[in-house]
C-alpha cells in the first residue's frame, strides 16, 4: 500500500512539475510579446518626426578621455580593501577616502563624480588603468552630447581643448574651438554591475563611481575661444555641462567667481533665438551649486538631469541644502512632483537682460524618461523626444544600433500616479501606446518606459547621450 502512495505522489509531483514548466513557457512568450509590442511602439514615435538636417548645435565646455574598467578590480589592483565604514568625502585625498567614498554610492547604486587631490595616488590609479580589460575613449559631457547630436545629423561646434589626438578621434563631422592640449585630462570610470559585491557592501543596480585630478577643465580654459566663434556659428541651440569639474577644485581666491562670471555673460549675450540648455551633474559643493543658480540657470531655456541630479537640484532649491543620494529606482510620481516643483520655481524669471524662464525638464532615469515643456514654447515633439531618448538609452548602454528584446526588461509598473498626492490620477501603461503625454497648467508632460538593457556595456556617458538624443528631436 506505502508502494502504491510512493507511485502516485511521484506521478502528482511530476505532473506540478511539467504544469509550471508550461505556465512558465506562456509567462515568457506573454513577457516576450509584451516587449516586442513596446519596442515597435517606440520605433513607430521616433520614426514619426525626423531631425531637420544639418540643424547648427554648439555644445561646451570640457573634455577629457574616459578609462573604463572594473570599478573593483582596479582597487584591488591598487592595494585597495573594502572600509569597516562608508563615508562621503568631497574630494578625494587618500586611499582610505577613495574606498569609503566608492563604498558609499556602491551601496545605493548611485552615480558620482570626485576630485581626486592627491596627485599620485590618481597617477599611480592611471597606471593600474593600463591594461588589457581597461577601455579608453575621448570623454566628458560636451563631446559625448556633441558625437550624439552629430551622429542624429546635427552640425556641431565643440568648445573644448582638445589633445590632437582627441582631435583625430573626434572625427571630421564636429568643428572644435580650443587651443590643443598636449595631454588631455583623464578621467577614471569605476564601473560595476548590478548585485557586484565588494566585501560587505552589495549594489542595487549598475552604475559607476567616476574620479578625476582635472587641470584644464576646472578653469573653463576653452571659454573665450568658444565665445568668440558662437556668434558666427549662430547655432539653433546652445548646450553647456561639465561645470561638475569646478567642484572642490583648489582654485586661487576669487579665481572661480571670475570665470562663472565670464560664462554668465557669454550666456546673457546670447540670443533669445537660440535655446539653450544645461546638462546637470554630480555636485557636493554648495557654494558652486549657488553660483550655478546664480551666473548659470537664469539664461538657461532647458534642463537635463537623472533622478539622483534632479533630487539634489529640488533639494538646494527648496532647502538650500545637497542630497548626495537617491533612491535607485525613483516613482514616477515622485520624480514628477519635484519636476513640478523646480519648473514652478525657475519658470517664474523676469526675462530681462538676458534672462530667460525655463520651458524644459527632461529626467532621465534607469526606468522611464519624464519630459516637461511650455505650452507655446520653441520646444517641438515632446512625445517623439521621449521615446528617442528611451531607446537611445538602450542602445548606448548595450553598445548597439539593434535593440534585441531578449537582452532588455521593463521596470515600469503597469500604471503610475501622475503625483504623490492622496487621490491623484492614474496613468494606465499600455504596451501599444508605450509613451503617455498629458497637459497641466501651462505645460504638457510625456513618460516613456525604457528598455533597461541587461547585457550592460558601458554606463558612463549615458545621460549625455540620451538627453542629447531628446534635444535634437525638439531643437
Amino acid at each position: 500500500m506505502a508502494s502504491k502512495t510512493y507511485t502516485i505522489g511521484s506521478i502528482l509531483s511530476i505532473l506540478a512539475i511539467i504544469v509550471a514548466y508550461f505556465y512558465k513557457c506562456n509567462l515568457d512568450e506573454q513577457l516576450k510579446e509584451h516587449l516586442d509590442n513596446v519596442l515597435k511602439s517606440l520605433l513607430k514615435v521616433e520614426k514619426k518626426f525626423q531631425i531637420t538636417p544639418k540643424t547648427k548645435v554648439a555644445l561646451g565646455l570640457g573634455s577629457c578621455t574616459d578609462a573604463f574598467q572594473d570599478g573593483i578590480e582596479l582597487l584591488k589592483r591598487s592595494g585597495i580593501e573594502p572600509p569597516t565604514e562608508t563615508n562621503h568625502h568631497s574630494y578625494i585625498s587618500s586611499k582610505e577616502g577613495l574606498a569609503q567614498t566608492f563604498a558609499y554610492f556602491f551601496q545605493y547604486g548611485a552615480a558620482a563624480e570626485r576630485y581626486v587631490s592627491d596627485k599620485e595616488l590618481f597617477k599611480t590609479l592611471v597606471q593600474n588603468s593600463k591594461g588589457a580589460n581597461t577601455r579608453w575613449a575621448m570623454g566628458g559631457n560636451a563631446p559625448a552630447m556633441a558625437r550624439r547630436m552629430a551622429l542624429e545629423g546635427c552640425d556641431v561646434l565643440l568648445g573644448s581643448r582638445l589633445s590632437t589626438k582627441q582631435m583625430r578621434d573626434l572625427g571630421g563631422d564636429i568643428q572644435s574651438v580650443g587651443k590643443p592640449l598636449e595631454d588631455e585630462d583623464v578621467h577614471i570610470i569605476l564601473e560595476y554591475d548590478k548585485g557586484a559585491k565588494w566585501g560587505p557592501y552589495t549594489s542595487p543596480r549598475a552604475n559607476r563611481l567616476i574620479i578625476h585630478s582635472d587641470e584644464s577643465n576646472p578653469t573653463l580654459e576653452a571659454l573665450e575661444d568658444f565665445a568668440a566663434e558662437l556668434k558666427a556659428f549662430n547655432p539653433a541651440a546652445l548646450v553647456m555641462g561639465g561645470l561638475q569639474m569646478m567642484d572642490n577644485y583648489p582654485f586661487k581666491q576669487g579665481e572661480r567667481e571670475e570665470r562663472m562670471m565670464t560664462l554668465q555673460r557669454m550666456l546673457a549675450d546670447t540670443p533669445m533665438t537660440i535655446r539653450s540648455h544645461f546638462e546637470m551633474a554630480s555636485f557636493t559643493d554648495e557654494h558652486l551649486i549657488e553660483d550655478v543658480l546664480k551666473h548659470v540657470i537664469p539664461f538657461i531655456d532647458s534642463i537635463g538631469t537623472n533622478e539622483q541630479e534632479l533630487t539634489n537640484l529640488y533639494s538646494i532649491l527648496n532647502y538650500g541644502n545637497v542630497t548626495l543620494v537617491t533612491q535607485s529606482y525613483p516613482r514616477v510620481a515622485s520624480v514628477l512632483d519635484q519636476m513640478r516643483s523646480i519648473y514652478n520655481i525657475l519658470s517664474k524669471t523676469k526675462e530681462s537682460d538676458g534672462q530667460r524662464k525655463l520651458t524644459r525638464l527632461h529626467v532621465h532615469t534607469l526606468a522611464f524618461q519624464a519630459i516637461l515643456t511650455t505650452h507655446k514654447s520653441a520646444w517641438k515633439n515632446t512625445m517623439a523626444a521621449a521615446a528617442k531618448s528611451s531607446l537611445t538609452a538602450y542602445r548606448y548602454v548595450c553598445g548597439t544600433k539593434e535593440i534585441d528584446i531578449a537582452k532588455s526588461r521593463i521596470l515600469m509598473d503597469e500604471g503610475f500616479s501622475v503625483s504623490m498626492e492622496k487621490n491623484s490620477r492614474k496613468v494606465m501603461f499600455e504596451a501599444n501606446r508605450p509613451v503617455s503625454c498629458w497637459d497641466e497648467s501651462d505645460y504638457q508632460i510625456c513618460i516613456a518606459p525604457v528598455l533597461v538593457c541587461t547585457e550592460v556595456r558601458q554606463t558612463a556617458g549615458g545621460g549625455d547621450n540620451v538627453s542629447a538624443a531628446g534635444l535634437t528631436m525638439q531643437i
